[in-house]
């Protein structure tokens, strides 16, 4: 025998269906909020509060109490109301000013702090005589419900140089060198420098792993000096061509690029360089070898994206399986180790597959900017225009 009915009759349009289903299924949205939307949207189904309560998990006096609050004042219904408590203990100009001091950076109220925290906000406070006394705790809640955590630092790069129309150039540039399909006399090398790779000596030798203990390196060390390696890693076989240097200057980046065109096939007329912008790179007496060199073609990477020059992700490979651990004995013991690992790679070298994603997002990206570059362009034509019309 079915048990007994209840009055409660839910009746969604579109819109609130849709709302309400975006909601439940959200993982960003409070999840009582979440409950209660699906509550809503079973009982305009049909099924009773029993069976609701079942699927849910909840019980049946809180079904009835959300479908009574949704019926009564809609999806307002459905928000938590005003909870009692004591009055707040400071003004607003008192939060305020927890909230200035949290937003300057430490130094402008003349504390030699990088950062600071709710205990130091506090005593700023104090110190300043903006309150006799608060608390750290206060202090968290208020900038709590204004998403504010000075404590916190994250990284991030000015903009050196503007992304104009010369940085998509040179972004479609490189994309283009490595998506085509290259002809039988080219080929595409990436160069650039691992600096001061330290030569340490471990004043005891490691020890291999043994069951239930791992590796063990001895932590004091003896220093032997610091190597530079030139690597060009050519993109379309992963090969790595690689020289160590004592020191970085354009000197020995000429050294290096000697060092290729003896080394490249004397079939392959064009090798094309990417590399980044440091002086080393494009520098009087470097651009003076290269325009005696008609087989170099150099393709620098726009500021701040070394990233898309492919010898980076080779350079992460060596300092993790080369590197971690470094000891050696000294500078020539580097060379040779570094020489070896070369030799070792590739053996079996491989290149690094940027896939068609990689190139969707590259293109993306410099759509955008040429669209902002366009827009910004008409702008100041307009100006222009009513300019010449005032006069």
């Amino acid at each position: 025998m079915t048990g007994p009915t209840t009055p409660i009759r839910i009746t969604l349009n579109d819109e609130a269906k849709k709302r309400l289903t975006r909601i439940s299924k959200s993982f960003k949205i409070a999840h009582e909020l979440v409950v209660r939307s699906i509550i809503i949207l079973l009982l305009s189904t049909g099924l009773s509060i029993s069976d609701v309560s079942r699927q849910t998990k909840t019980s049946r006096l809180t079904v009835r109490k959300w479908a009574n609050r949704y019926c009564a004042y809609g999806f307002e219904g459905l928000q938590d109301e005003p909870r009692p408590g004591r009055p707040p203990s400071f003004d607003s100009e008192v939060i305020l000013h927890v909230i200035k001091i949290a937003c300057e950076m430490p130094e402008k109220r003349g504390r030699s702090l990088a950062m600071r925290d709710c205990h130091e906000i506090a005593d700023e406070l104090i110190r300043t005589k903006v309150v006799d006394s608060i608390s750290s705790e206060t202090v968290r809640r208020i900038l709590e419900s204004q998403k504010i955590k000075p404590w916190q630092h994250h990284m991030w790069l000015s903009e050196k140089k503007p992304r104009d129309q010369e940085f998509c150039n040179s972004v479609r540039e490189i994309t283009d060198l490595y998506f085509r399909k290259l002809k039988s006399s080219e080929c595409v090398l990436c160069v650039d420098e691992n600096t001061s790779i330290q030569a340490r000596k471990r004043i005891a030798e490691p020890e291999g792993a043994k069951p239930g203990k791992p590796v063990l390196i001895e932590h004091e060390y003896e220093r032997k000096g610091a190597l530079n390696l030139f690597a060009a890693f050519d993109t379309r076989t992963g090969k790595v061509y690689g020289r160590c240097y004592d020191r970085k200057r354009q000197i020995e980046y000429i050294d290096f690029l000697e060092y290729l065109d003896g080394e490249i096939p004397k079939r392959i007329k064009k090798i094309h360089i990417v590399c980044d912008n440091v002086s080393t790179h494009h520098g009087k007496e470097t651009t003076k070898w290269v325009a005696a060199h008609p087989r170099f073609k150099l393709h620098f990477t726009p500021v701040h994206c070394s990233w898309m020059n492919q010898v980076e992700q080779w350079f992460g490979i060596l300092k993790k399986k080369r590197l971690t651990i470094a000891h050696f004995q000294s500078k020539a013991d580097l060379r040779d180790k570094l020489y070896l690992f070369i030799d070792q790679w590739n053996e079996q070298a491989h290149a690094f597959k940027w896939n068609e994603k990689t190139r969707i997002k590259l293109n993306a990206l410099v759509q955008k900017i040429e669209d902002s570059l366009a827009v910004k362009a008409n702008v100041d034509i307009e100006a222009e225009d009513c300019v010449l019309a005032a006069a």
